[in-house]
């Protein structure tokens, strides 16, 4: 057991932030995030400075320790602009994770894989919040999902594999239409679109939507592969298999 007089056994410390506010939405999602400052100290810092305008609900160190800055029932200041499934104000909506990483910034060394201690303690952490809010799993998104415009967090080398393997996310769907499902990009933008990107800047919709799905080759332009990933990810929700 955990606790250290945070009232959570997954929590280990608490390092309250004074950055948030009310909530006008009902929690129904999870934003992940990296905090791409080192050390963490750094990013704690930022995250507790009232000039910043920058929180979050929770940080994760790389050696597992899970710290407490915003209580959940408070909006923390996470997603910034930002928007998922028709909902603008993703903050007032959302549990936002931070991950102490390096994120793609060079002078921190460039962008590597996560700590396996990091996502063994993301793991019952995010389980806990899934069950306790019933956050459908397609809800629980990287920074860039809901702000593709802006954000790459968490990046390409996120395990969304293990996360899915305890039904914690969608997993990358296996069996695809054969060819290109859509007539044509506006069909196939409309369709993420309702997914749920927000599809302004269309290449970088693209490029958020391959560093979820198919992480291994971004390019910023619709083919055939990532147009049967949504294609699939859709119908098997229309159909009811997944939420």
């Amino acid at each position: 057991m955990i606790d250290g007089g945070t009232g959570d056994e997954l929590v280990h410390r608490e390092v309250l932030s004074p950055n948030h506010g009310a909530r006008t939405l009902p929690v129904s999602m999870v934003v992940i995030h990296y905090t791409e400052m080192k050390p963490v100290e750094a990013a704690l810092e930022r995250m507790c400075d009232p000039g910043s305008s920058v929180s979050a609900h929770y940080c994760i160190t790389e050696e597992g320790e899970v710290i407490r800055l915003v209580p959940e029932d408070r909006r923390a200041w996470h997603a910034g602009a930002s928007y998922w499934r028709g909902i603008p104000d993703v903050n007032s909506a959302s549990i936002g994770i931070e991950l102490d990483h390096p994120g793609h910034a060079p002078e921190n060394g460039g962008y590597r894989g996560f700590a396996d201690s990091q996502i063994d303690a993301l793991i019952p952490l995010l389980a806990r919040i899934v069950r306790q809010y019933d956050i459908p799993r397609a809800n629980v998104v990287g920074h860039s999902c809901v702000a593709p415009m802006r954000k790459v967090d968490p990046g390409e080398l996120f395990p969304w594999d293990r996360l899915a393997q305890y039904k914690l996310c969608l997993p990358r769907p296996q069996c695809l239409a054969a060819g290109n499902p859509f007539h044509n990009e506006g069909s196939f933008f409309l369709a993420l679109e309702r997914f749920g990107y927000d599809i302004t800047d269309q290449a970088r919709a693209v490029e958020a939507f391959e560093r979820r799905w198919r992480p291994e080759h971004i390019t910023g332009i619709p083919d055939g592969e990532i147009a049967a990933i949504l294609w699939q990810l859709l119908l098997d929700r229309d159909q009811g298999r997944t939420r």
